[in-house]
């Protein structure tokens, strides 16, 4: 099965340019959520072989920031058609060590390429200005130019994508890289590092790392080198990173944790919002952090809404990411399983029905039913609490204005969705929510094209649209004088 993906799966770390072992010899088993079977091992770095990495993307960043944009652009081009000429070896390595399906696998390589071709283009697009001066014998500029050495740590759930937001933006910028990708999945992130040197991106422009998150992420956030750390993962480790990196005031994106909620009205199209309930649900087994949390549905519309929703999640194929058809792989570990087992048992504590699923599967491993529950009410963890699994709770509303405010009542902010087929409703309740990301009649709404990112405890910064390439650039004031005119 390895025939395909051998090329890319390093076990080893990417710096400058030479694919090396921890000092220590110390490695991490990498295992395949849906066997439980080893594929293989990989470094377990620290801060020593971070502070290589460190030093030599700043060597690196040397060169690198005086290339042209119409130069790194190229490359990056070339690297976005690397990613799509290698789909499915690239796809298949990402399912192994991650358990999606191979049909979401493609997706996600498929949108890294599109993510690193926008910015291939935005980088061409990094603006200056010529300001109107007030004094008649000078002249001012305002440049933008690479922040330098950023440091990208990068979670399990899309360990493709992520890179690519974070990749992108920066070797458009002129930046050079240090990446920490998630321990669970790390083939999917040193497959960066050979993609890279296959398109001819210079020795040191892309490092990669994997190892002790805790040592990895201390010696990013202190070494004064790293000018700009960019996390995604949870708001708890989100937090601990802002405040290290406050010591030498870097700059920092953090794409953090979502309670995302779901708004279904009485008069929504019925069939269209369970397609997009099912779609913002379950993709990745629940496993994101814009997946719907907590569904709230208006009274008139409740019932139908969930026993249409239940028979679809019925119907869901549970199995192997590898096996034709399937629409839900395994949880990624144990501790997932047991986290949404403590949920379930939670909301039938306290009056919760299961409608759907609500146990392990017959598969057994980390494979978990897809799973609805109705009656859920504001008491239960998961109102508050991030699901990140096949969980979908049902709650029941009368007013549209208490809907959004249950809808905003939490510290996230970072995707929503609802559904209405009243014009005015719909700006109504899209002002009213506090969230970054706002889905109005549609279930998957992410595109390279737009800002993604969140409010609140969800994060700072945004990835996509043109806004996505802003933290990888310092703005600069010249004023000109002495010209004598």
């Amino acid at each position: 099965m390895l025939q395909k993906t051998s090329h890319y799966m390093r076990q080893a770390n990417l710096i400058g340019g030479e694919w090396v072992q921890a000092d220590s010899g110390a490695t991490i088993d990498v295992i395949n959520p849906a066997t439980g079977l080893k594929m293989g091992t990989v470094p377990k770095g620290g801060r020593a072989e971070t502070r290589r990495a460190i030093e030599a993307a700043a060597e690196a960043f040397k060169s690198w920031r005086k290339t042209s944009a119409l130069e790194r652009s190229k490359l990056l081009h070339k690297l976005a058609d690397a990613l799509l000429d290698n789909q499915d070896s690239l796809a298949e390595l990402l399912t192994m060590e991650q358990g999606k399906s191979l049909t979401e696998s493609k997706g996600e390589i498929g949108s890294s390429a599109a993510y690193v071709r926008w910015f291939a283009e935005e980088g061409r697009r990094t603006y200056g200005d010529v300001v109107p001066s007030p004094w008649a014998d000078r002249r001012i500029l305002v440049n933008r130019e690479p922040v330098g050495v950023i440091a990208a740590i990068t979670p399990w759930n899309f360990p493709s994508s992520m890179l690519a937001r974070k990749i992108g933006p920066a070797l458009a910028a002129g930046c050079t890289t240090v990446v920490k990708p998630a321990s669970q999945t790390p083939y999917s992130g040193l497959a960066w590092g050979a993609l890279c040197e296959e398109v001819g991106i210079p020795k040191g422009v892309v490092n990669i790392v994997t190892g002790s998150a805790g040592e990895i992420g201390d010696e990013i956030c202190e070494n004064p080198i790293v000018r700009k750390v960019t996390f995604t993962g949870s708001t708890e480790v989100g937090k601990i990173l802002l405040q290290k990196a406050a010591a030498t005031v870097k700059k920092v994106s953090m794409e953090l944790g979502g309670n995302a909620p779901f708004l279904v009205f009485d008069d929504a199209d019925l069939d269209r919002a369970v397609a997009g309930a099912i779609a913002a649900k379950y993709r990745n087994s629940g496993q994101t952090c814009v997946c719907t949390n907590r569904f709230y549905v208006q009274a008139g519309i409740h019932d139908k809404f969930v026993e249409k929703l239940a028979e679809a999640t019925n119907s869901l194929k549970v199995g192997s990411g590898l096996e034709d058809g399937t629409q839900q792989g395994p949880l990624i570990d144990g501790k997932a399983v047991e986290k949404v087992e403590e949920f379930v048992a939670d909301a039938v504590s306290k009056g919760g029905k299961v409608i759907a699923g609500g146990k392990r599967h017959a598969l057994g491993g980390t494979f978990f039913e897809p799973t609805v529950i109705s009656g859920a009410t504001n008491d239960m963890r998961f109102t508050q609490e991030e699901i990140f699994g096949p969980v979908a709770p049902i709650y029941r509303f009368e007013k549209e204005e208490d809907a959004v405010a249950l809808a905003n009542d939490t510290v996230y902010g970072l995707a929503c969705y609802f559904y209405t087929g009243d014009l005015g409703r719909a700006f109504r309740v899209m002002e009213g929510l506090k969230y970054g990301l706002v889905g109005v009649n549609e279930g998957v709404i992410t595109t390279p094209e737009a800002p993604f990112g969140g409010m609140k405890e969800s994060g700072l910064g945004r990835e996509g649209g043109h806004q996505g390439i802003d933290d990888y650039l310092d703005t600069k004031y010249v004023c000109i004088g002495g010209l004598g005119l």
